[in-house]
Formats: C-alpha cells, sequence, structure tokens
C-alpha cells in the first residue's frame, strides 16, 4: 500500500511537507517551515509525528524557506538520509538556509534581551552553520534525469517556471505492470512571464498533488511594467523613498529585470536602486551564472554575457554598515530588501523609519501570509509592531500582484489540462481554505475530476 500523509502545506500557504510511504520506505517531498500565523509557526518547535530517522529521503521542489527551511531541523532532529532537489536549487539552499539560521540566532538574541521569551535561554530553530550543514547535503540532479532510489521507487523533474531551479516532481512508485506515477506540481509558475520558461506539462500522472496558492484568484490583467510604472513615476513625484520588500530568491531578480527594461525605454527616471538584502545579492548572482535556466530576451542577454538583473544606479549593500547608510539617502530612491512578507530581515530597519513618512510608497509585490507585517499593511492598518514598538503607517501602500511567481486560478487550470488523461484523484495543497476550496471546486466542474482538500495529518491512499 502507498500512502500520503500532509505533515504541512495543507490549510495554509507555508510548512510545505507530504510524506510518502511505498515498498516499506518514507520519503518526504519537500521540507518547509510554517511562516505566519503564530499557531502555524509554532508547529516549527513540535516534534514531526514520525521520527526523522525513519525517514530514507527528502526531495526538494524548490528553495524557498516554505519548501526547505525546516530541512536543518529535521537533521538536528535525529534524520540521517539522502536529500535531493534541482541543481539550481542545490546552489541556492546554500544561500537560503544559513540565512534562515542566522535570522533564527538574531530572534533569540532578541527575546533574551527584551526577556520575552517563555524559555530562558531563548534558542534558534537551528543555526546558521546549521543551515549551511544542511545545505551542503543537498544533491542536485538535472531536469529530466530519472533517479532511482530503491527498488519500485523512482523520480525525476521537470521545469516549474516558480523560481531558478523549481520543479514538478514526477514520483513512479511500484513495478511493471502496477507502477503509479503521482505528480507534485511543487509551485506552478506563471505562463508567458519573462525570465523563466512555461510550467512543463503533466503528462501522464495517477494522483496530482497541486498548489493553490491563488486558486480563487486572477492576477491583474494590466500589463505588469505599465503598473510599474505608474507606481514608481507617482512615488518619484512625491518625493519619497519606494521600500519593497521582496523574496530574496525569485521575486527581487524579476524586478529588477523589469525596471532595467523601464528605464531603458526611458519610462521612468533613473532612481538610486539599493539592493539591501545579502541573501539576495547572493540569489541574484547565482541566477546570473545560469543561462541555461532561462528563455526568451532574458537567455539571450545572459548568452551575450548582458545579465539584465540590475538598473543604471543599481548599489548593493552588502554589510550592516552600508544597509544602515541607506538612512540617510533623501529624495526618490528605490529600496528593495527582503522578508517579502516583511516577517524578518532588513526591510524591517527600512519600514520602521520610513513608513510615517508621507512621502514613502511601500509597494507590495508578492503574496501575504495572514498576520504577517506585510498582510496588515496591504489591508490598511494604521501602524505596524517592528521591534517591539508601534510605527505609524502614514505611507502610501500599493500592491502589485502582476510579479507574483505563482500561477493564478486560470493557470492552475491550465496547468492541469495537459494532463494526457484524467487522474484517478487531485489533491489541493499549499494554500489558504478558500482557494484551496475554489480551486477543488472548478476542478470537478469544469474536467470532472476526483479533487479533494486534505487537512493536516490526513492520509490519502494512492494505490486504489
Amino acid at each position: 500500500m502507498t500512502t500520503i500523509e500532509f505533515l504541512g502545506g495543507v490549510g495554509t500557504v507555508t510548512g510545505s511537507k507530504f510524506l510518502v510511504e511505498s515498498e516499506g520506505k518514507r520519503l518526504l517531498v519537500d521540507c518547509g517551515l510554517y511562516q505566519g500565523l503564530k499557531e502555524l509557526r509554532l508547529r516549527n518547535w513540535d516534534h514531526l509525528p514520525i521520527a526523522p530517522s525513519s525517514i530514507q529521503w527528502v526531495i526538494l521542489t524548490h528553495a524557498h524557506i516554505d519548501h526547505s527551511g525546516y530541512l536543518p531541523r529535521l537533521f538536528k532532529s535525529g534524520f540521517t538520509g539522502d536529500v535531493y532537489a534541482t541543481r539550481a536549487t542545490a546552489a541556492l539552499v546554500k544561500v537560503l538556509l544559513p540565512d534562515s539560521g542566522r535570522l533564527q540566532e538574531e530572534d533569540a538574541e532578541y527575546h533574551n534581551k527584551r526577556g520575552t521569551s517563555k524559555h530562558h535561554p531563548a534558542l534558534p530553530l537551528y543555526t546558521a552553520d546549521e543551515g549551511l550543514a544542511a545545505a551542503n547535503k543537498v544533491t542536485g540532479i538535472g531536469y529530466g534525469e530519472p533517479l532511482r532510489l530503491a527498488s519500485g521507487i523512482q523520480f525525476s523533474f521537470k521545469r516549474a517556471g516558480h523560481i531558478l531551479g523549481s520543479g514538478i516532481l514526477m514520483l513512479e512508485l511500484g513495478h511493471a505492470g502496477k507502477r503509479k506515477r503521482i505528480v507534485f506540481s511543487g509551485d506552478v509558475g506563471r505562463y508567458d512571464a519573462p525570465i523563466l520558461p512555461d510550467p512543463a506539462p503533466i503528462g501522464e500522472a495517477d494522483t496530482i498533488i497541486v498548489e493553490s496558492t491563488y486558486g480563487d484568484r486572477h492576477h491583474d490583467p494590466t500589463p505588469l511594467q505599465a503598473q510599474l510604472e505608474r507606481v514608481i513615476n507617482e512615488a518619484a513625484d512625491r518625493g519619497g523613498a519606494i521600500v519593497v520588500p521582496a523574496f530574496a530568491v525569485g521575486r527581487t531578480q524579476e524586478l529588477l529585470y523589469h525596471l532595467a527594461m523601464l528605464e531603458r525605454a526611458r519610462r521612468i527616471p533613473r532612481l538610486p536602486t539599493y539592493l539591501d538584502s545579502p541573501m539576495a545579492i547572493e540569489a541574484t548572482e547565482i541566477y546570473c551564472a545560469q543561462p541555461e535556466e532561462f528563455d526568451g530576451e532574458m537567455r539571450q542577454m545572459m548568452i551575450e554575457r548582458r545579465c539584465p538583473l540590475n538598473s543604471g544606479e543599481f548599489r548593493i549593500a552588502r554589510t550592516a554598515e552600508e544597509s544602515k547608510a541607506i538612512n540617510a539617502i533623501r529624495g526618490p530612491v528605490l529600496i528593495i530588501s527582503a522578508s517579502g512578507m516583511a516577517t524578518g530581515g532588513r526591510v524591517l530597519h527600512h519600514l520602521r523609519q520610513r513608513l510615517p513618512d508621507p512621502r514613502t510608497t511601500v509597494l507590495l509585490v508578492g503574496y501575504q501570509a495572514a498576520q504577517t507585517r506585510g498582510r496588515l499593511l496591504q489591508d490598511g492598518a494604521k501602524s505596524i509592531k517592528i521591534f517591539g514598538e508601534q510605527v505609524p503607517v502614514r505611507a502610501r501602500v500599493e500592491v502589485i500582484h502582476g510579479l507574483s511567481a505563482h500561477a493564478d486560478a486560470d493557470g492552475l487550470m491550465r496547468w492541469l489540462r495537459t494532463a494526457t488523461r484524467p487522474p484517478q484523484q487531485v489533491l489541493i495543497v499549499h494554500g489558504d481554505p478558500d482557494p484551496a476550496q475554489a480551486l477543488a471546486g472548478r476542478i470537478r466542474h469544469e474536467l470532472g475530476w476526483t479533487a479533494t482538500v486534505p487537512a493536516y495529518r490526513d492520509r490519502a491512499r494512492l494505490d486504489e
């Protein structure tokens, strides 16, 4: 019997962990941290309901922390198996996991200084060194290269088009005549987006596990560069800073690409542009070293060694001192800094300083999970808490969904229609309850397929 147990990534867009049991073996697909709601984040500290030492393999669909960030904790808790991902993902986690550990250490240090932790002393979930150690154990493989893990268990990746290295996991279980193909979408990218190719077609599938981040929404049809052009020009006219909380991997690089294109077309002014995120800087360098990952104009420019991920006045802030120096910059200035939901990182320092200024524009360019600072700003909060103090929000807040690296509801349906035959079942994951149920309803109504939304700790049988 083959089963999948949902240990995360259901009822929410974070914490993805899907435990596949087959042939007496255990395989964990994705190993993500919970983010957002406190009751979800507390799960990061809970023991998994199964012993990590009983898991033979982990496969990561991509490097984002909500899909990879629990890996150091898994090793720390006794996991000794092998970890696989695409080659670009293996490179990116060497940046993201140590950074995640550093943020965990800083958070513990902050609570110890203020005496606000229930535990004394407060400890990090894992350290930067533990994050790097876990990342160094990830083995990268190429797209379309089948890897046999054991008798009756093999997998391969197709391109997902979400971020650099993102993969659709094709998992084949069983033997000739009784073989089942399980397809995990990971995060599905947008069709016709710049930089990365479209999501690869599904082909044959018996069970499909699909994300539903935007399962009930449609992206703004207004061309993305037109949206950016309006926001940037209006902000520049007001003479204030533009602060962009951006995910270090994926969102930042696409934003830089569009800004460079707009500048070259003279549709926006050449603003001083600061990339203030060591992780984003390193990730951008990895992007510029991977021309084979791209398509279209981006690919051609990369082949010609003209990496377009910078604007005319592009500057980077690697050190804390360089970051602090941005505080003295007046007039129109663009500050891109992690984290994308304003849950931590250097962007908090910029928000604390700039939010009270009505000339400031905060530009939100990605999904904002419930109860994050980004969601509070998006929902019109008059003040938000940063470093223990309430900071008044007088800045203008703009939201552009066109930079989301996720397919919207129509994009997800378009991808599902690439299956060459109806699957036995579709399982809807990685979405808040309403989007997940909405997508399940569309699948049942438009495709006539069996579609369900599992809950935390549910177990589905895959071989019936």
